[in-house]
């Protein structure tokens, strides 16, 4: 059960948190290096966190393909 609600939480947080990437280099207005750094580190902590909601969902595979792609690009914003 406490598996459960932590992978609920933990991608409640991730969704939350990387969902505005983009918006959140617009409105800092980031550009050239500091635009690449940032989303850069946007891009390995959304990896981080698919990676590990992935592992909980216990995918692999093509699905496992499939959700890190998606996620990331959500979290992102692609």
């Amino acid at each position: 059960m406490k598996t459960i609600v932590l992978a609920i939480s933990l991608s409640l947080m991730a969704t939350s948190a990387f969902a505005s990437c983009k918006g959140d280099a617009a409105s800092k207005k980031l550009a050239g290096a500091a635009l690449k750094s940032f989303m850069t580190k946007c891009e390995k902590d959304a990896t981080a966190a698919c990676e590990l909601d992935s592992t909980n969902k216990k995918l692999a595979g093509a699905a496992k393909t499939s959700h890190m792609k998606k996620c990331v690009g959500d979290a992102v914003g692609q």
